[in-house]
């Protein structure tokens, strides 16, 4: 079966606020993107669905999703729900579609979990929404999608269930969900000493949990010798049935939340070599704040999935999609040709630091 991809319209004209990191435009752009390169047929293409209340409660607290309803049904949340619940704050602010925009990106990986029940490859871009807490909005998320898979891939029956994240920041809402789980690994590549501050390289989540935090200026060499030396041999010791991608695009250089230096080159690498590991592989989105190279990056993923080929120029039509883009950072103001012109990075292979190295081998060495 084909890979199957997972979108919406509501994302298309939703923001956060002018002046929130998710002002931008992201996964309107990357399916814009995939079909003007001919790549998202009407077959490939699944619209998803909002996730009712009840669904959601696998996770989320009835009290917490009655408050986030009421908020945007009223556009506005008093001082104790917003102390209590986390909304309304400069993060997790106010907005339109602020219970209706996550709940579709809950949707789309409920549904994804479900089409995957007997095998297959599904992508929903719109999910990653890692920090989520039960009761709790944080860090951009009013739900946490990742969990809600998860949990449906349980209730189906799964056992080994692997979910590897290479966002920039941590996926403390994901960790504390299956802390102690003898039948979730999560294995976490982030930036150290970022918010939000966990994931620590001795936390192991009551043994659930590979944590690697690196520091500033990781480049694709390092991050290949994660991948080939930590990442694939944990995910393949584990025999999973299933496995989840996050695939968070705040990790590469361009991005203004963090300071790692990856190219896209490393998500498309990680994605390429899980892809086949199990027989179910669902990849989700997550972190990305430069609109050019989040497109790109996901526009990218999509072709991995599918063994298009990535073309060294885009078609005309495509670049016209990129070309639309605006944004009101200062990288916004005179941005690169290749950012218009290309999907691929060049690639930034470099030294790799020997501390990285050992922190890789020690954790290497407690796989099993």
């Amino acid at each position: 079966m084909r890979p199957l991809f997972i979108g919406s319209e509501i994302y298309r004209n939703s923001t956060y606020g002018s002046k929130h990191p998710l002002a931008i435009p992201r996964v309107s752009t990357v399916i814009d993107l995939c079909r003007a390169q001919g790549w998202l047929p009407p077959e490939a293409y699944r619209v998803s669905p909002r996730a009712k209340p009840n669904a959601l409660r696998i996770f989320h607290t009835p009290d917490y999703i009655a408050a986030l309803q009421k908020a945007e049904k009223t556009q506005s949340v008093s001082d104790e729900t917003r102390q209590k619940y986390g909304l309304g704050t400069l993060s997790n602010p106010v907005f339109a579609e602020m219970f209706r925009r996550p709940a579709t990106a809950a949707g789309g990986s409920l549904l994804a979990a479900e089409l995957l029940r007997d095998g297959g490859i599904v992508y929903n871009p719109a999910g990653g929404t890692h920090h989520g807490l039960p009761d709790r909005a944080n860090g951009f998320c009013y739900l946490n999608d990742p969990v809600l898979a998860i949990l449906t891939f349980l209730n189906a029956g799964l056992e080994r269930i692997v979910y590897v994240d290479i966002d920039a920041h941590h996926c403390d809402g994901v960790e504390a969900a299956f802390c102690g789980s003898s039948k979730v690994r999560m294995i976490s590549v982030h930036e150290a000493r970022r918010w939000p501050f966990t994931g620590a390289l001795d936390d192991t989540a009551g043994g659930a949990a590979i944590n690697l935090p690196v520091t500033r200026g990781l480049n694709d060499s390092e991050f290949y010798a994660i991948l080939d030396q930590m990442i694939l041999p944990a995910t393949a010791a584990f025999r999973p049935q299933a496995i989840i991608l996050q695939c968070g695009a705040d990790a590469v250089a361009e991005d203004p939340l963090s300071r790692l230096s990856l190219s896209n080159n490393a998500h498309w690498r990680a994605v390429a070599h899980l892809r086949d590991m199990a027989p179910r592989f669902l990849v989700l989105g997550g972190g990305g704040y430069n609109p050019w190279s989040v497109a790109r990056l996901w526009a990218g993923v999509w072709a991995t999935l599918n063994g298009f080929e990535i073309p060294q120029e885009l078609n005309a039509k495509a670049q016209s999609v990129l070309g639309a883009l605006t944004w009101n950072r200062a990288a916004g103001k005179q941005p690169p040709a290749h950012w218009f012109k290309t999907l691929r990075d060049r690639p930034n292979t470099g030294e790799i630091r020997l501390d990285l190295l050992a922190d890789v081998r020690r954790l290497a060495s407690r796989i099993s």
